[in-house]
């Protein structure tokens, strides 16, 4: 099994991301969860979401609190949440920033693990034209957790943009540009 955290502000798209994650994982074939909680309902609060994703049907309904991967959507969350708690040595953390993980393992709390950095702000506002980190985000837990096939993902990526977006078509190849130059771009 694999257990993903991820963290996020309210309108950021954590929740949305952790939601196809776990489709994506379903079309493979596998058993998952996707949950979020949230401290106050409003736009900028911080939210945490949750995937379990697993060969097996699993009979855990609880929060994460030791999870294999930590996504962090906004980079901001490093200085008022300990987003490294629980998370396995072995797995890794990967944050939306600019910076590289050198830079950002200061931030972590003592965190020994693999930490990687992508650009989600940059990627969705060259291929979208506005500020949607939750895609960038969501192709590059799929590069370093490897919990879904690359290619079998993208395939069913499409698929599910061409349902989201069927009234606006033209989202769909930003979309999956998007989630194409996350992949090759994170770090670490």
């Amino acid at each position: 099994m694999i257990e993903i955290r991820w963290h996020g502000r309210g309108g950021q798209g954590a929740k949305t991301a952790s939601q196809l994650l776990a489709d994506a994982a379903f079309m493979a074939g596998q058993y998952v969860q996707s949950f979020p909680e949230y401290g106050p309902e409003r736009s900028g609060a911080p939210i945490t979401a949750y995937n379990r994703i697993s060969d097996e049907r699993c009979p855990i309904h609880s929060n994460i609190y030791e999870p294999d991967y930590v996504a962090v959507v906004d980079e901001t969350l490093l200085e008022s949440v300990d987003v490294t708690s629980g998370l396995k040595k072995e797995g890794a953390v990967i944050v939306n920033t600019s910076k590289s993980p050198d830079e950002i393992r200061p931030m972590l709390k003592g965190y020994e693990g693999r930490v990687c950095t992508i650009d989600a702000r940059s990627i969705s506002l060259e291929n979208l034209g506005a500020y949607f980190p939750n895609t960038p985000m969501l192709a590059a837990v799929v590069a370093v957790s490897k919990c879904v096939d690359k290619d079998r993902f993208m395939a069913d990526m499409k698929e599910s943009y061409s349902h989201k977006f069927a009234k606006k078509p033209q989202v769909i190849e930003g979309n999956l540009k998007c989630l194409s130059q996350a992949m090759n771009e994170v770090k670490g």
